[in-house]
């Protein structure tokens, strides 16, 4: 089997690229915009909320190790996928819940996740599914940010 992509928003994406790290069979968690009409955008950019992307992060991973159903699990699992554009402090649709897929069986695996997700929570799910459009890698100094600022996200790693 070769490695596949996911890209995933949940939020912040120091702390989403940080959990998704810390899963076995994750060889690579990059922080990055998605979902937007802005060129190359910048952090700048994404945070006045009028690009259209959100901060997401993109996961390449080894599928004999992690199937992505585990991946989608584990973004459930790390943040609340109820709240529109918001997640925790963090306000606008730069920090909505999305999902880019990459392939039918991508997306049909990510609306049935949603669809069993769904009854875990009281509040319709507001994550949106839809293919996955160029994925922008932010700015050096977000990659591994949590790594080195422990406690700046919302999210907080399993011990």
């Amino acid at each position: 089997m070769k490695n596949e992509i996911a890209t995933f928003a949940a939020g912040c994406f120091w702390g989403v690229e940080a959990s998704f790290r810390l899963i076995p069979g994750v060889l690579e968690a990059i922080s990055g915009y998605a979902g937007g009409d802005r060129e190359d955008p910048t952090y700048r950019d994404v945070c006045t909320g009028r690009t259209g992307h959100a901060e997401a992060v993109e996961v390449t991973f080894d599928p004999s190790v992690v199937s992505y159903e585990k991946l989608l699990d584990a973004f459930w699992g790390m943040h609340d996928p109820t709240t529109l554009n918001r997640q925790g402090p963090d306000v606008g649709s730069q920090y909505r819940s999305a999902i880019f897929t990459y392939s039918d069986e991508q997306f049909r695996a990510a609306t049935a996740s949603r669809d069993r997700a769904q009854t875990k929570f009281a509040r319709p799910i507001v994550t949106q599914i839809q293919p996955a459009p160029r994925f922008w890698p932010a700015e050096a100094y977000h990659q591994r940010y949590f790594e080195r600022n422990p406690g700046a996200c919302h999210i907080t790693l399993p011990q």
